[in-house]
């Protein structure tokens, strides 16, 4: 009996993360195709990371191996290849279907642009912080070095002066 209880269990657990890994595969080829993660220069890895993180956090279910979050996990991956369906009107019918109204499938499309949203201005706001503590460290290095040089002419002018001046 044991043995029947852990195996289920397991086997629950191993669904719900494939199921969540073809979720964030899903998203992680949406990334790919932005044109603006690569005119801003953003990693598709992290930002797929980051929206995964936000569309799952307005799912339904508690954690990954709910059957509840398990069945959002696959009907959004199936809203995310949507275009690339052999039939996309009959595939578009089983999403509402499978989302269980039309209202239920805006509504996740809504939060996974959300999500996007939200994640490019999060994503956007730490490279600049980044990018303005590279450009203050550059500044100070500069200023650094530009402090040692000079230093240096003044020594090699106080040297200078030494060997001719008079005795």
């Amino acid at each position: 009996m044991k043995r029947i209880i852990i195996l289920t269990v397991s086997a629950i657990l191993l669904t719900g993360c494939a199921d969540k890994k073809q979720y964030e595969a899903a998203i992680l080829e949406e990334m790919n195709k932005e044109a603006d993660i690569k005119d801003y220069k953003l990693s598709p890895e992290y930002m797929a990371k980051c929206v995964l993180e936000k569309t799952t956090a307005k799912m339904p279910g508690v954690v990954a191996f709910d059957p509840d979050r398990i069945q959002a996990f696959r009907n959004y991956t199936k809203m995310l290849t949507l275009p690339k369906s052999t039939d996309p009107k009959k595939t578009l019918d089983e999403l509402r279907t499978d989302f269980g109204s039309p209202k239920a499938l805006a509504e996740a499309h809504t939060n996974y642009t959300e999500s996007l949203v939200e994640c490019y201005a999060t994503v956007i706001s730490e490279s600049e912080e980044e990018l303005k503590e590279k450009a203050a460290d550059e500044k100070a290095a500069a200023e650094e070095k530009a402090s040692e040089d000079a230093k240096s002419t003044e020594e090699a002018k106080a040297t200078e002066d030494k060997a001719t001046a008079p005795k």
